[in-house]
Order: C-alpha cells, then sequence, then structure tokens
C-alpha cells in the first residue's frame, strides 16, 4: 500500500505550489533550479514525494525565505492566509492577479473587479 502524505507534507506542498506561482514559474522552471525533472517538482507539490532538506534550502533562496518558512505555523490560525494560498494554488490565478496588477488606471480596476464578481455571481 503506498504511503499517505502527511498533514505536515501537504502544507510544505501548499507552500511550494503558492511560492512558485506567485513568482511566475513553471514546475520545469523550478525543476531546472532544483536539479530534478518537473514530474519530480509535481511529486513535491502533491506531497507525494518528500523533499529533502539541501532542496528545500534551494528553495528558500530562490524564493528568498528562511528554510523555516516551509514549517512555521502561526501563534494564531490564520484562515485569512491558509485560504489565500490555497486560492494561488488554482490553475490561472496567479496570470489573473499579474494581469490585474499591471492595470493602472483604478477606474478599470474597479470595472475589472465588478466584472469578475458579475461572473462568480457575487454581489
Amino acid at each position: 500500500m503506498p504511503k499517505q502524505p502527511e498533514n505536515e507534507d501537504r502544507a510544505v506542498a501548499a507552500r511550494i505550489v503558492a511560492l512558485r506561482k506567485s513568482r511566475g514559474l513553471s514546475q520545469s522552471a523550478l525543476a531546472r533550479t532544483l536539479g530534478v525533472t518537473f514530474q519530480q517538482v509535481q511529486k513535491y507539490e502533491n506531497g507525494t514525494n518528500r523533499i529533502t532538506a539541501d532542496r528545500l534550502a534551494k528553495l528558500g533562496t530562490l524564493f528568498e525565505i528562511p528554510v523555516s518558512a516551509f514549517f512555521d505555523e502561526p501563534d494564531e490560525p490564520q484562515p485569512f492566509v491558509a485560504g489565500l494560498s490555497s486560492l494561488l494554488s488554482l490553475d490561472g490565478a496567479d496570470e489573473l492577479i499579474r494581469a490585474y496588477a499591471q492595470i493602472e488606471n483604478p477606474d478599470t480596476q474597479r470595472v475589472v473587479l465588478n466584472v469578475m464578481r458579475a461572473l462568480a455571481g457575487i454581489r
């Protein structure tokens, strides 16, 4: 029977996905940085395979964060941050945010936001 990922493995995996997407990196680009295949990155991001300490150190350097950030849990639960992390892992979310950030006119930003709310059925 295959080993199931632990909660900690899934938490580290979610942080890797969110950081990768926030930097606009593909799985292939991240794989090249780590010296692994993109399939291995997929396994890291699914929590299927545990990532080694040296690769976490490389990721920390790449993302400019301490290795402990992959494990640190806040003293107080912060559902907003956890929710934001899961939202950023959605397909296209990072592209949507980057495109929105490139809109310089605040009125246009408001229009885009209103369109998105209407499409999502949010008032």
